[in-house]
């Protein structure tokens, strides 16, 4: 039954970004080229050999996913005991943390089966590729945060990043005390 009333028009949607439009046919073409890719090895020597160079990507990958794990927390314990110890002045940390997420994503990479996943895999391991990777990865994120419009997440990563002339980055928090405040009363000390 109608009233007569005209019912509520929700807003326009936003425009489908490019990833979300050609994200799903891209995981389906690679997909589709990887059993095609295993079904021609297989048809040109064994399925017996397919299986195993799976399981040797398998067994490869989780090797690779440990020892950068282990890696990681490593680093993570030198760094704490140094924080611990108190800061050397100009000492930097010892541990190169830069390529543990590349490593992982390469071990990632192996796990997944797949021929074409695997030599992505293998690329990843290689330091050259990693710092490539990693150079590129940090400038595009560069770029996206400039171009973040106000009021957006990137606009708050750019508004509590501060530098200081030497280059360090100092979190902070701005408290601003306004002229009508003073009658409040005054604060509690932040303790438990």
């Amino acid at each position: 039954m109608t009233t007569g009333a005209q019912t509520p028009r929700s807003p326009a949607r936003p425009p489908r970004s490019k990833l979300r439009t050609y994200l799903p046919l891209g995981l389906a073409a690679w997909l589709v080229l990887e059993i095609w890719l295993l079904t021609v090895v297989a048809g040109a020597s064994s399925g017996f050999v397919v299986f195993l160079v799976l399981v040797a990507g398998v067994v490869l990958g989780s090797v690779v996913i440990k020892a950068a794990g282990r890696r990681a927390f490593r680093n993570l314990q030198e760094t704490v005991r140094q924080q611990q110890s108190g800061p050397v002045p100009g000492a930097r940390p010892t541990g190169n943390s830069e390529g543990n997420g590349l490593m992982m994503l390469g071990g990632l990479l192996l796990i997944i089966p797949g021929l074409i996943s695997d030599a992505l895999g293998l690329l990843m391991l290689l330091p050259p590729v990693q710092k490539a990777v990693s150079r590129y990865a940090e400038r595009t994120v560069e770029r996206k945060l400039r171009e973040a419009g106000p009021g957006t997440l990137g606009d708050a990563f750019r508004q509590a990043r501060m530098h200081q002339p030497d280059g360090k980055v100092v979190q902070g928090e701005v408290i601003r005390d306004e002229p009508g405040d003073a009658s409040q009363d005054p604060r509690p000390p932040l303790t438990h």
